[in-house]
């Protein structure tokens, strides 16, 4: 018996797994569509909103190709995968191989890079892969700013890198992968959501997302509730999204949100009281870490510190299956369907989420 049935998947499989309807109770009823492989936890850069910066979460690796398809074999109906965790996947030998392991399947497939290693001699092996989506986190329009946020100078080698990247799909005739950029909603950036837009357009870009800040009570250097969009937009802030949205439609670039239809749902709660009830993730995607860790989804090493009090299972020593329905699953589960979900749902809401 199966209730996981796609709901117009084939008009956007970038939210395959957002679009199914599984029943939520203890037991999954059904096999993921959705698998996060985090590839790698190693990064080039030390951003203020990652968790990486300012703690050791798990030893520095990289997924081994054995990991890799041991996993990915498991999941025969897998729709979609995603290739990024708590790291950068440029910097994986193997993450060309990867793509085309997967796209052999016919699963759609996406990463999600800082930029710096879109170096011209990587683009045809890039397209040629058949990878699907290909997602810039920027989250600055300019090189002081970006600086901030992201701890190295790198703005200028990343503008012009992708805006290259562009030039030559055109040349090429390639229209996969579809690229997009990304900025992180902060009181610090998202005044720059205009002119974040303007840039996408001048880098051949066609689409800005717009991605609120997830954090723990602690904050994880700039990802504090006092700097972040958690609780509600502001006039201004609604004003600027506005004004992000005309420079879009002029210069022919889309604005969204992850995890939203329009941008201004990302910065702001859920009027529900239970938030986390929105979510589908434990029914329908499994995430891995590099070293096979089994996560609630890739939300939770940016909501909770420490991933002892919310590990699954483990790919490397357990089946698929054994983790999908095991204890820990199961209770984890059960605690998101009651009043006081596991902590890394505790702030969190499918429709504002990362």
């Amino acid at each position: 018996m199966t209730v996981i049935t796609p709901i117009a998947a084939a008009a956007d499989p970038r939210r395959y797994f957002e679009q199914v309807a599984p029943e939520r109770s203890v037991d999954a009823v059904a096999p993921p569509v959705c698998l996060y492989l985090e590839v790698t936890n190693r990064c080039n850069l030390l951003c203020e909103t990652c968790p990486r910066t300012f703690e050791e979460l798990e030893p520095p690796a990289d997924m081994s190709w054995e990991l890799f398809t041991k996993i990915v074999d498991q999941v025969p109906g897998l729709k979609r995968a995603v290739l990024h965790g708590v790291g950068e996947p440029m910097l994986v030998r193997e993450l060309p191989q990867m793509v085309r392991y997967l796209k052999d399947r016919g699963v759609y497939v996406l990463f999600n890079t800082n930029g710096t290693l879109m170096n011209p001699r990587k683009f045809p092996e890039l397209v040629s892969t058949g990878l699907d989506e290909l997602r810039v986190s920027l989250d600055a329009a300019d090189a002081k700013t970006y600086e901030q946020v992201r701890g190295k100078d790198f703005f200028d080698r990343i503008v012009r890198d992708v805006r290259l990247f562009t030039d030559y799909q055109r040349s090429a005739g390639a229209t996969t992968p579809r690229v997009s950029l990304w900025l992180t909603g902060l009181k610090e950036t998202v005044q720059q959501l205009p002119e974040f837009v303007r840039l996408a357009a001048e880098m051949g870009v066609r689409e800005v997302h717009l991605q609120r800040l997830v954090f723990d009570e602690t904050g994880f250097g700039m990802a504090r509730a006092d700097n972040s969009l958690f609780e509600q937009t502001v006039a201004e802030e609604q004003a600027i999204i506005a004004a992000a949205e005309a420079v879009g439609a002029e210069l022919g670039v889309t604005i969204d949100a992850s995890g939203a239809t329009e941008p201004g749902l990302s910065l702001k709660r859920a009027d529900d009281s239970q938030p986390w009830s929105l979510c589908r993730r434990p029914w329908s995607l499994m995430y891995f870490t590099a070293h096979g860790r089994s996560l609630p989804c890739c939300i939770a090493p940016f909501s909770a510190r420490g991933y002892e009090s919310y590990t699954l299972g483990n790919a490397s020593q357990q089946t698929l299956r054994e983790i999908w329905n095991g204890d820990a699953y199961k209770s984890f589960r059960e605690n998101l369907l009651g009043d006081e979900p596991p902590k890394p749902c505790q702030g969190c809401g499918l429709r504002w989420s990362l």
